[in-house]
């Protein structure tokens, strides 16, 4: 697996990057097929769908007139879900009768099965604090740029349940999976059902169209599975592809540096010939792992800050800037260094890694 997959807005000749407007001329079909991917088939009918799924639909909507199906459940306009009780929740399950977006996200399974399972592991056991969470606009587009470390991707998790908990809109953020993460079982279906979304430049505008948080990890593999010699020290940020995608369609960018997912799974040695056999871009040796075997897969308890700067505004930029290679790069080293230095910072504001 190439690098370039870690990052699908960087991951594309950036001759074949189109602004918004004209990447969705044709707009593309609002239903979900049985795997729980988005149907990548052209709408042809008024209502948003193609051919074989506006049939569906006609059929569907005789038996709920107030919402439209998807073969995975009833697809409404997203909004807050109402709380179920345990025999409603799963009556629900079982007949398919539950929202799911066009994205494969299922908002009342990840707000009220998944996320209070993230909840100790947020609150007690890892003691996140947050800073500057205000700084995230209650309403429209952002890209969320994020330093990625600690061998198993928890900092992601972690940034989506600390705004989707503790921002005043409890907002939902679309964090960007590379290839291995839809290729897992179990992991790959849960991750879209909580509303992160596939490496693809198309399914990127149009969340920024619909104004929403897309949570972005520049450094990639190159970052989550470095050494803990490496710890902290910010791994190269591609080729700013995401720096294109907010110029094209002027989105805000907000910096955020995680401390303390490095302590979590500090990675002593990069198996790599075992990471050829499996398959894996890094096979990690921990102190606790593969040694204490599956008891080696729980983290150690460190103590975790996770920092929202102040926004970049990218509307003030020439037309033309996306096109300009040296450009993007400069942008997006000077928000590679924004980020280093607010690391720097909340290490000392942390203090002790554990206690």
């Amino acid at each position: 697996m190439g690098e370039a997959e870690i990052i699908p807005i960087e991951g594309r000749d950036r001759r074949s990057v189109k602004p918004q407007a004209e990447t969705r001329a044709i707009p593309r079909c609002r239903a979900v097929t049985k795997e729980g991917k988005p149907c990548k088939k052209d709408a042809v009918s008024a209502d948003g769908y193609c051919s074989v799924h506006a049939k569906t639909q006609s059929n569907e909507r005789s038996q709920h007139p107030s919402a439209r199906s998807s073969s995975r459940g009833i697809v409404r306009d997203r909004q807050q879900p109402d709380p179920l009780g345990i025999e409603e929740f799963l009556r629900r399950r079982i007949s398919g009768d539950y929202p799911v977006d066009d994205f494969g996200y299922d908002e009342q399974l990840s707000r009220e099965v998944l996320m209070p399972l993230v909840k100790p592991l947020y609150e007690t056991y890892f003691r996140v604090r947050t800073l500057g969470i205000d700084r995230i606009p209650a309403t429209g587009a952002a890209l969320l740029i994020c330093n990625h470390s600690g061998t198993i991707p928890l900092d992601a998790v972690m940034v989506q349940y600390a705004v989707a908990t503790e921002h005043a809109q409890r907002r939902l953020v679309r964090n960007v999976g590379a290839d291995l993460v839809w290729r897992m079982p179990l992991i790959g279906p849960l991750a879209r059902k909580s509303g992160n979304v596939v490496a693809c430049d198309e399914d990127a505008y149009e969340l920024i169209r619909r104004g929403e948080l897309i949570g972005v990890f520049p450094e990639g593999y190159k970052g989550v599975g470095k050494g803990w010699s490496e710890r902290y020290k910010l791994q190269r940020f591609g080729r700013g592809g995401y720096v294109e995608l907010a110029l094209r369609t002027k989105t805000p960018i907000i910096p955020v540096a995680i401390v303390g997912a490095e302590e979590a799974y500090p990675m002593i040695f990069n198996a790599k010939l075992l990471a050829k056999v499996f398959g894996f871009p890094y096979f990690p040796i921990t102190p606790t792992f593969p040694a204490l075997g599956p008891l080696g897969l729980l983290p150690l308890r460190s103590r975790w800050v996770i920092e929202f700067g102040e926004p970049i505004p990218m509307d003030d930029h020439p037309e033309d800037a996306a096109e300009d290679p040296m450009y993007v790069f400069d942008q997006s080293d000077r928000v590679r260094d924004t980020i280093q230095q607010m690391l720097y910072a909340n290490l000392n504001k942390r203090g002790g890694a554990f206690f």
